[in-house]
């Protein structure tokens, strides 16, 4: 029975546990960091080229009236 192994009571050390904690920490937040720019921008960059549109619209709109 030499291929069975006995699993180590302590598979980390305490600071290792706390290491793969922050790394989870960290890449959890960069991941809904990543996922809220990504659905963030379309609608900004949305928002500034509609207001572009208008101030065109209206600065030619002026123009026509004067």
């Amino acid at each position: 029975m030499t291929g069975i192994q006995k699993i180590p009571e302590n598979m980390f050390e305490f600071q290792q546990y706390l290491g793969f904690l922050l790394f989870l920490t960290i890449l959890t937040i960069g991941f809904w960091l990543m996922i809220f720019l990504v659905s963030l921008l379309p609608y900004w960059i949305g928002g500034a080229l509609f207001e572009r549109y208008k101030e065109r619209k209206a600065k030619k709109k002026q123009e026509s009236m004067s």
